[in-house]
C-alpha cells in the first residue's frame, strides 16, 4: 500500500519507524510548519519533519492540510491510504477523497470516550484504571468516525501523562498494520461509535493545572499525574510567619492518610509532613520550589523552606 502520513508530534513516531520497515511505501509525510519554540524562541520543526528529513522521506510542511497546493500534491501521488496521527488540523472530505481507499487516525483513547485533543491527560485526571488507542477512520464530526480496532493497557499508578503517552505510542505501530492489512484484504470491520458513551476530553489551559487544596488528596494526586509535564500542577507554599510566598510545581505526589491530632487547616503540613486536604492528605514526592531546580519532598523539608508554620496555599485569582 502506498501510505500519506499526516502527523507532527512525537506521538506518531513509532508508528512511522513501522511503516518504514513494513512491506508497505511511505510515499510522503505531511506536518505542521515549523515554530518559535522554547526559552530562545528558536524556530523548531516537528518531530514528523526531522524524522522524515533523517530517513529520506518526503516531507510537506503545510498550516492548510486542505488547500489547493495540498489536493495537488495528494492527487499526484494517489496514495491508498492516508494514516493521520497527532496531526494538529482537520483533514476535509476532499482530501480524503484522494485516497484509494479512504483515511485512518490512531487516537489515544478508547473511544468514545476522551475525544478531543487530551485524552490521555483527561483518563489520568478522572482516575481511569485503563485506557488504549482506537484506530478509526476519518469523519466530519471530530473522532467519531468507525472503529477498525483497539488495544489496552492498564493504567498504573506512578503512570503520569508522559509515561502513559510514551507507552500508547509504542502500543500504536503493531495495531496499525494490522488494519491497514485488514483494509487492503478486506476484511476490516467498520464498528460505529455509540454516541451516547461518547465523552470529550478538550485541550488543556495552563490554568487547569491550579491545586485546589480543598479537593480530596485523591482528585490532587491525579492532577499531579494527569499534568505533568504540561501544565504542570501548580500551587503557592508561604515560608513560616515571614509570610513569604513562593510559587511551587508538584511533580510527583500520592495519597496518604491523614495524622491524627495534626492540624486540619487546609493546606497545612501534618505531623508525618504530608499536605492536610479537603479529604485525606497528599503525600509529595517530588517538587520545584521558585527560582530552584527540581527536588524529592525530603530535600524541600530539610532546607530553607519547611517549618511548623509553613503551608500551601490555594492560587488567588491575581497570580492566574
Amino acid at each position: 500500500m502506498r501510505i500519506f502520513f499526516c502527523g507532527s508530534s512525537g506521538f506518531g513516531l513509532p508508528c512511522l519507524e513501522a511503516l518504514r520497515d513494513s512491506r508497505h511505501e511511505l510515499v510522503q509525510v505531511a506536518t505542521q510548519p515549523a515554530h518559535k519554540a522554547g526559552r530562545g524562541r528558536k524556530i523548531r520543526k516537528t518531530p514528523a519533519a526531522d524524522w522524515a528529513e533523517h530517513n529520506s522521506v518526503p516531507c510537506f510542511e503545510t498550516a492548510d492540510i486542505n488547500s489547493d497546493e495540498s489536493l495537488r500534491l495528494a492527487e499526484t501521488l494517489r496514495p491508498d491510504l492516508f494514516v493521520v496521527i497527532a496531526f494538529g488540523q482537520k483533514v476535509g472530505r476532499d482530501f480524503i477523497e484522494k485516497a484509494r481507499y479512504e483515511a485512518i487516525n490512531v487516537h489515544a483513547s478508547l473511544l468514545p470516550k476522551y475525544r478531543g485533543a487530551a485524552p490521555i491527560n483527561w483518563a489520568l485526571l478522572n482516575g481511569e484504571k485503563e485506557t488504549g488507542v482506537t484506530i478509526i477512520t476519518l469523519a466530519e464530526k471530530m473522532d467519531a468516525g468507525y472503529m477498525l480496532g483497539k488495544k489496552k493497557t492498564p493504567i498504573y499508578k506512578d503512570d503520569n501523562a508522559k509515561s502513559l503517552h510514551d507507552r500508547l505510542a509504542v502500543l500504536s505501530p503493531e495495531l496499525l498494520l494490522e488494519t491497514i492489512d485488514k483494509i487492503e484484504n478486506g476484511s476490516a470491520s467498520y464498528i460505529p461509535q455509540d454516541e451516547t458513551r461518547a465523552t470529550l476530553a478538550r485541550k488543556l489551559k495552563k490554568s487547569d493545572g491550579i491545586i485546589d487544596w480543598h479537593s480530596s488528596a485523591e482528585d490532587i494526586a491525579n492532577k499531579v499525574r494527569a499534568f505533568w509535564p504540561w501544565p504542570e500542577a501548580q500551587t503557592r507554599y508561604q515560608i513560616g510567619k515571614s509570610g513569604k510566598i513562593i510559587k511551587v510545581i508538584i511533580a510527583d505526589a500520592e495519597p496518604a492518610e491523614k495524622a491524627e491530632g495534626s492540624s486540619q487547616e487546609v493546606g497545612a503540613l501534618d505531623d508525618n509532613m504530608n499536605v492536610v486536604c479537603g479529604e485525606g492528605a497528599l503525600a509529595i514526592n517530588r517538587l520545584k520550589p521558585e527560582n530552584s531546580s527540581m527536588m524529592d519532598f525530603k530535600a524541600f523539608e530539610n532546607g530553607r523552606y519547611s517549618g511548623s508554620d509553613d503551608k500551601f496555599l490555594n492560587i488567588q485569582p491575581k497570580y492566574e
